[in-house]
């Protein structure tokens, strides 16, 4: 079997593929050597590759960054996935399609840690998460035009090599570069009374791995843990893991600050259809991700 892995070299991508591989599959890898909204590119990659499956991970995924430049995150989120689907159809028919979203798709909350199931209405907050609920319409055209698009929302991945752009990976570097001197003894953060669903990215690749089943049918399923924590006791069990607690003064930085909210995802529906479940407790995440983050500035 044949699977074609945009944003291979990404966050998520550097997980995946290697567990597929372990699987058997046959890899072939676009990055930032094809331009996702390169139509013709992306053509000719897909005719290349003539895959079995397609797993589309190529995004701008921080909010801030899609903020920052909202041109460049419409083309690459929106325009890419148009390029890609328009060549998964023209090359590939009957491959499946995994188009990972985003669970920033329904917004947030501000009453409470209700999680959101698939039927909860989409209420996109940002630029980022606008775009990905554009891409996943268009995943939906597709499919009622027959292509197997399977639209995935995932919620807060975590874990090493994720960039200090996304929270726990900031706490942690900030953490690992107070220990090795590298800055001062003060962590900034935002709001930490803020609940968010925060997952393993390994469980991550173990759900996508089985939602490339064939015989599972498409649709829209939620991955998530399914459990919220606020991010304040995400900073707490962090800095438990530092000889250098004491010293290290928590500091609000008022750009970072935002309203306290909740978003946290329900995943029965993935669990019903695969038998998925996260199994990597998220003590083990932070500790997995404050080492690569030691070990990263320590070869630097």
């Amino acid at each position: 079997m044949r699977v074609h892995v945009t944003g291979a070299a990404g966050f998520i991508g550097r997980h995946l593929v290697p567990r597929l591989e372990g699987a058997g599959w046959a890899i072939s890898r676009a990055d930032r050597a094809v331009d996702v909204s390169d139509a013709r590119a992306v053509d000719r990659a897909l005719e290349r590759a003539a895959p079995d499956a397609v797993v589309h991970l190529a995004a701008v995924s921080s909010v801030a960054a899609s903020e920052g430049d909202p041109e460049r995150t419409r083309r690459v989120n929106v325009e890419g996935t148009r390029a890609l689907l328009a060549a998964t159809a023209r090359r590939a028919p009957h491959a499946r399609v995994l188009l990972i979203g985003s669970g920033q798709q329904y917004g947030t909350t501000r009453s409470g840690p209700t999680p959101f199931d698939e039927s909860a209405p989409l209420r996109p907050d940002s630029t980022y998460a606008e775009t990905k609920a554009e891409a996943e319409q268009l995943g939906a055209e597709y499919a009622q035009r027959g292509l197997d698009v399977i639209r995935v929302r995932a919620f807060n991945h975590v874990g090493p090599g994720q960039s200090d752009a996304f929270v726990v990976s900031s706490f942690a570097k900030q953490i690992a570069e107070i220990e090795c001197g590298c800055r001062d003894p003060v962590l900034r953060v935002g709001n930490l009374d803020s609940v968010r669903d925060f997952l393993d990215v390994q469980d991550a690749v173990e759900a996508y791995a089985a939602l490339l089943h064939p015989a599972l049918a498409s649709g829209v399923y939620n991955v998530a843990s399914g459990v919220g924590v606020r991010v304040g006791d995400v900073l707490e069990a962090l800095l438990a893991l530092t000889p250098r607690r004491s010293e290290i003064e928590v500091e609000v930085d008022p750009a970072r600050l935002r309203p306290t909210s909740y978003s946290v995802g329900d995943a029965t529906r993935v669990r019903a259809a695969t038998g998925w479940q996260p199994r990597v407790p998220l003590a083990d995440t932070l500790a997995r991700t404050l080492e690569a983050w030691r070990a990263e500035l320590s070869a630097a």
